[in-house]
């Protein structure tokens, strides 16, 4: 053999062993190692267990080796849908070629997942769980049509157990161990300096999901999500940002239009809740609230908050009074 062959063929060997090493396949605990502070993050701002968003992970993308994960950074199977703007990739599911989301990182597919939760009106039961009830969440997940796979609770709560992924819903850093139920004045923010969100390119699709200098932070109250108000803010300038419609805004905060909003520390800029977290049952009415702030405070439809107590909207409230939220 040729010096030149024999350089040729180690040259081969040298690849082709490289090229195997960047192929190998994570297992559950290199997913888990690898993404639990994501799904720990995620869990202190809207409430869904860090361990059914790894369990979730770990079975729909195969531990992060499948095509999905892989080629279009989709962790969660999660399909495009009509709403979706972003960028799309094709693959073999339920049918041939139906279309999954495609992100620029992993970071975004962790951050549209509790997006994808929380806006859905038909997950919004499971945000009256605590976020250590994973078995609640998984059963709740395979009722609510998240998967066709009839097993599909039954395996979450395994790949929970098998790795005791329970362990993180009990963060330290959320000792108590509650979703976001905090009145929305008393919540931080979700996107903090120190703990700060996962960077989201502008594809259409998650523009507010980006918190460039000036623009808004975004938390949640009750599973909806809100901005605290700065001086300066206005209904039409907040709807710009957010590619809401003003009447958007003004619903999902049942008010009229003509209100001054710059004694309002907080604006939801989605729907809120038919009924308070199942933490807060009811409410004791303290001097000077009004239905409407307390709806506020909760994240309740003043509406339902009204039929709820067989009140109307503009009824005056006594000091003392017992409101039920729930």
């Amino acid at each position: 053999m040729t010096i030149h062959r024999l350089y040729t063929v180690c040259l081969f060997f040298i690849l082709m062993s490289t090229f195997s090493l960047s192929q190998k396949r994570m297992t559950r605990q290199d997913y888990v190692d690898k993404y639990k502070e994501w799904a720990i993050k995620e869990m202190q701002n809207s409430g869904i267990p860090a361990s059914i968003t790894l369990a979730q992970g770990i079975l729909e993308s195969d531990c992060g080796n499948s095509r999905l994960a892989v080629n279009a950074n989709n962790h969660f199977g999660i399909k495009c849908h009509s709403d979706w703007k972003g960028e799309k990739i094709y693959h073999d599911d339920d049918r041939d070629q139906e279309c999954f989301r495609k992100y620029n990182s992993a970071s975004e597919s962790f951050h549209d997942h509790t997006y994808f939760l929380v806006t859905k009106s038909r997950y919004q039961s499971l945000f009256t769980l605590k976020s250590t009830d994973y078995k609640g969440w998984a059963k709740g997940l395979k009722a609510a049509g998240y998967a066709t796979d009839p097993a599909y609770a039954t395996r979450l709560i395994d790949i929970i157990e098998d790795l005791e992924l329970y362990k993180l819903d009990y963060d330290i850093k959320n000792p108590s161990s509650k979703p976001k139920t905090e009145v929305a004045q008393n919540t931080s923010t979700s996107t903090s300096k120190k703990t700060s969100a996962p960077s989201v390119k502008n594809n259409g699709y998650f523009k507010f999901e980006i918190n460039p200098l000036g623009k808004h932070e975004t938390s949640f109250n009750n599973g909806v999500r809100y901005i605290r108000l700065r001086e300066g803010d206005s209904i039409e300038r907040i709807a710009v940002e957010f590619h809401l419609q003003v009447s958007d805004i003004l619903r999902y905060n049942d008010l009229k239009g003509d209100e001054d909003i710059s004694s309002m520390r907080y604006i939801y800029i989605n729907a809120k809740r038919n009924r308070a977290h199942r933490d807060c049952p009811t409410h004791v009415v303290k001097g000077g609230e009004t239905l409407w702030s307390i709806s506020q405070k909760y994240g309740i439809k003043l509406k339902k908050l009204a039929r709820r107590n067989n009140l109307s909207e503009t009824d005056k409230l006594k000091s003392g009074m017992v409101l039920n939220l729930r």
